[in-house]
């Protein structure tokens, strides 16, 4: 009887302790109210004769523009010259937070044709707070290019950018055809 009285407390307090870690856990890592979309993209830029006349960002860079609006705590993000199957059915994204990272995933749905293009997308996140983050794009055609990831300090610096260089297709087309 007293065995199973011990093993009982044992059990209890583990229990306890389990129960007591979480929730320490949980103070430290307070679950993210981030929330974020996709909110527009431009048409497929290569099938206009001369796309880099439209646009002051040459289709050899793929840059994200940010600009972030602390009492809204809102996160305006533009990529330019995101690559993408030139007849997708649709576009979209996921956006997570993983401690100071923001991630932001780009998708298409049911690439249809057999050529790829650029475009420029339209991100806004909300529920950001004015601190420190790393700004990390994983795009599907980036192949071994490249990765867009680069930090920004919302306290400090209200709206930035950031650019890497493409020469692969479908980038850098103009500078190929000149």
């Amino acid at each position: 009887m007293k065995t199973n009285q011990f093993g009982i407390l044992i059990v209890l307090a583990l229990g306890l302790l389990v129960v007591c870690c979480d929730e320490e856990n949980n103070k430290n890592n307070p679950p993210s109210s981030l929330a974020g979309e996709l909110t527009g993209h431009s048409s497929c830029k290569n099938k206009r004769k001369s796309a880099s006349l439209d646009s002051a960002t040459p289709d050899s860079l793929s840059c994200i523009d940010y600009s972030f609006d602390e009492v809204s705590k809102k996160l305006s993000l533009r990529h330019m010259n995101a690559g993408f199957n030139c007849c997708p059915e649709s576009l979209y994204c996921e956006i997570d937070l993983h401690q100071d990272t923001i991630i932001i995933q780009e998708f298409e749905e049911d690439g249809l044709c057999d050529c790829n293009c650029l475009y420029d997308l339209d991100f806004e996140i909300t529920g950001v707070d004015a601190d420190q983050y790393l700004v990390r794009f994983i795009e599907p055609y980036a192949g071994d290019q490249e990765e867009i990831i680069f930090g920004i300090d919302l306290e400090k610096d209200r709206e930035g950018s950031f650019c890497v260089i493409r020469k692969q297709y479908p980038w850098g087309l103009d500078s190929l055809n000149p």
